[in-house]
């Protein structure tokens, strides 16, 4: 009797590590694909589009002093924004530790509905643990872009009579899109926790969440189309040169 209950435990058990890998390879799967449709349309996804809007915003900031305020002030409202995501984290990730002291007691509860996968409290632990560790990276993340976003912001302000061969609109908008990706990734590990949350509910949960975030991804990442046939148009007709 006993080796019967271990065998099925060991086999549940089995059941969420198969399903936590299948779902972290669609993941992997969608990026892959992301990275592919780049290659042939560099303005394929909102990231790509943002990234090129923020090196034209350094280069016409840059330009005029007389515009430094507005930038100064876009800088802020970035920052602050950074800030507040990584602020939340940090109170996610106490509201998850929390979680993991209350385990014997919200077991039995978070499990009602769990049906496929297993209910071991060593893998509700485990559980947990990733998604503190998927917090802790947004925390990071944000945390970088804040920092990034503080450099750029003096940077910004530099005339154009003191700007030097290291400090050019070029060299500041690829550390303005250093923190832009930074904020990006501090995003991604969000939609990432959104799948773990529902583990912690059974695998079944997890997959569906998968399926759901993928589909969500695709339909934000993308840029409009209208806007990559601009942009495209761009590229295949570039202005003729000025007499």
């Amino acid at each position: 009797m006993v080796t019967t209950t271990t065998t099925i435990a060991d086999l549940e058990y089995f059941r969420d590590i198969v399903i936590l890998v299948f779902c972290a390879t669609i993941l992997a799967i969608y990026h892959v694909y992301l990275r592919m449709k780049l290659r042939h349309n560099p303005h394929y996804t909102v990231q790509a589009v943002n990234r090129h809007a923020r090196t034209e915003w350094v280069k016409s900031m840059m330009s005029d002093p007389a515009r430094n305020i507005v930038g100064v002030q876009t800088l802020r409202n970035a920052t602050m924004a950074a800030t507040f995501m990584a602020s939340t984290a940090i109170l996610l990730i106490m509201g998850t530790l929390n979680l993991s002291g209350e385990a014997s007691k919200l077991l039995d509860t978070w499990h009602l509905l769990n049906f496929f996968g297993s209910s071991l409290p060593t893998l509700w632990i485990v559980k947990l643990l990733c998604l503190v560790t998927t917090f802790f990276a947004s925390f990071f993340a944000f945390s970088m872009s804040v920092r990034l976003y503080n450099h750029v912001g003096f940077q910004l302000s530099v005339p154009p009579s003191g700007q030097t061969p290291h400090l050019t609109p070029h060299t500041v908008a690829i550390h303005l899109n250093r923190a832009g990706s930074f904020y990006s990734v501090g995003m991604r590990a969000y939609y990432f926790s959104v799948p773990l949350v529902f583990w912690l509910f059974g695998p079944l949960f997890m997959l569906l969440a998968t399926l759901v975030l993928v589909a969500v991804m695709y339909h934000v990442d993308r840029s409009p189309k209208e806007l990559q046939d601009e942009y495209a148009a761009a590229d295949n007709n570039p202005p003729l040169p000025s007499e």
